[in-house]
């Protein structure tokens, strides 16, 4: 009994000697596999007439390069819209230029899928700045964009993330076939760490 002991005992010293070592080394690299994410999103002013859209992108660290999709979903259009707009914070501090903009037909991803564009809508885009130094981004499609089952969204492509962290709020606005103003649509809240 005496020896079984005594073996039992080295045994686990030896063990002890190999795994621990070991599971000290390794834990760093197994602690960065999974980032969690929270499930809440800040929404300013939600009890007036705000409207929360859904994003995604895809890198969210500052000065990373970045995708950024503008979800509009069939339930954010009500009508057939002729003409999209977009504003931009002020605190946004990215170079925008059209080519990096598109508009595209989507399938937005989940567990199993990924996000990803599948078909391009042609469309005119115009960057403009107003006096109080606030940018827009109108979007003309070629033809209305329907008011059907499909989602759109606009993609900001590999642009740079700004150089401050915090929430970024974009407004959307979108002119309905036969009317002649702009109305809300939504708004989306893009996260920057």
């Amino acid at each position: 009994m005496s020896k079984r002991t005594k073996r039992f005992t080295l045994n686990f010293k030896i063990l002890k000697f190999f795994l621990i070592p070991t599971i000290l080394f390794s834990t760093p690299f197994l602690s960065n596999i999974q980032e969690s994410k929270a499930g809440l999103e800040f929404q300013w002013d939600q009890d007036s007439g705000f409207r929360r859209l859904k994003w995604f992108q895809k890198e969210e660290k500052r000065r990373f390069r970045n995708t950024i999709y503008f979800f509009l979903r069939p339930n954010d259009r009500k009508a057939d819209l002729l003409k999209i707009n977009l504003a931009i914070p002020k605190t946004f501090k990215v170079p925008l230029n059209e080519e990096k903009i598109s508009l595209c037909k989507v399938r937005i991803g989940g567990f199993e899928e990924r996000t990803k564009c599948l078909e391009d809508t042609p469309a005119d885009i115009e960057i403009t700045t107003d006096e109080s130094s606030l940018r827009k981004i109108n979007i003309y499609p070629y033809s209305p964009i329907l008011a059907n089952k499909e989602s759109y969204a606009i993609v900001f492509k590999k642009i740079t993330n700004p150089k401050r962290s915090g929430l970024y709020q974009f407004h959307s606005y979108g002119q309905p076939k036969g009317g002649s103003i702009s109305r809300y649509l939504g708004s989306w809240t893009i996260l920057i760490d």
